[in-house]
């Protein structure tokens, strides 16, 4: 929810309610588009069922998810993979927790950075996020899909531009009591999570939080690096707008067989 305060935030504010957001939902409605005709929904009767339906859905991964073990082999294929994996989700709540974490970050964002650069922003960050997750474990073997990476770099960008929005947030260990935290609480507190995840998993975690970290990371720094100064001249003396994600927990989560970024 985005509410009202005087001076030049407000009127910044004002200018996004009265925009679209045509990046954020194409990409949302892109990713579930691609899922439900994908093997994975249970959907489409083209892929058979049990085994057959198994063997299409690791099919379906090792031709679009990033295996690390393969990247480095030089095909183009295989180059293009950390781009097409951002469009591949392994299960429906893979795919709606992405998406709604998109959905409530992403249109403000591109509102700010402008359609055009928000998606190259969005695609950037999301390859390299995965990218650099395959080069840290360049000898695994497990499929890396989904759109988290990308996603982590909007969220780190967001903290940049809008520090003092207004996020609500459940917290499992507050029986999921909705609270309201600026957003360099909440998504600092995130991005923590991550870390302490990341340094815990010795053997390729099922969730790909480096991929989280890298992204994060990513596009916090690109923002600081592009918007600095126009930033710091908007939020002098001003409050930010409010932004009321459905919970402060990691975008992905695990999917068998392969790893949910």
């Amino acid at each position: 929810m985005i509410g009202n305060w005087g001076g030049p935030v407000e009127r910044a504010v004002r200018a996004v309610r009265g925009q679209s957001a045509p990046v954020t939902y194409g990409l949302i409605a892109l990713c579930c588009l691609v899922f439900v005709i994908g093997p994975l929904s249970g959907l489409s009767p083209a892929y058979g069922t049990g085994d057959e339906l198994l063997s299409a859905q690791r099919a379906y991964f090792e031709r679009w998810g990033v295996v690390p073990v393969e990247l480095f082999e030089g095909t183009p294929r295989a180059a293009l993979t950390p781009a097409t994996a951002l469009f591949v989700h392994g299960s429906w709540l893979h795919l709606l927790g992405n998406m709604l974490f998109l959905y409530v970050f992403g249109a403000m964002a591109e509102e700010r950075m402008g359609h055009f650069a928000f998606a190259l922003f969005y695609l950037g960050c999301g390859y390299l996020a995965l990218f650099g997750y395959a080069v840290a474990h360049s000898d695994s073997a497990q499929t890396l899909v989904g759109a988290s990476g990308a996603i982590s770099a909007v969220l780190g960008a967001f903290l940049y531009l809008f520090p003092k929005a207004r996020v609500t947030s459940l917290f499992p260990f507050l029986f999921f009591l909705p609270l309201r935290f600026p957003a360099w609480v909440v998504l600092p507190f995130w991005v923590s999570l991550q870390w302490m995840a990341a340094s815990r998993a010795t053997h390729g975690p099922a969730v790909a939080y480096l991929a989280h970290l890298l992204g994060f990371s990513a596009g916090f720094l690109y923002a600081w690096v592009r918007y600095g100064r126009t930033t710091a001249a908007l939020s002098r003396g001003t409050q930010q707008p409010t932004a009321a994600p459905p919970r402060a927990g990691p975008p992905a989560e695990k999917t068998p067989g392969r790893e949910a970024e």
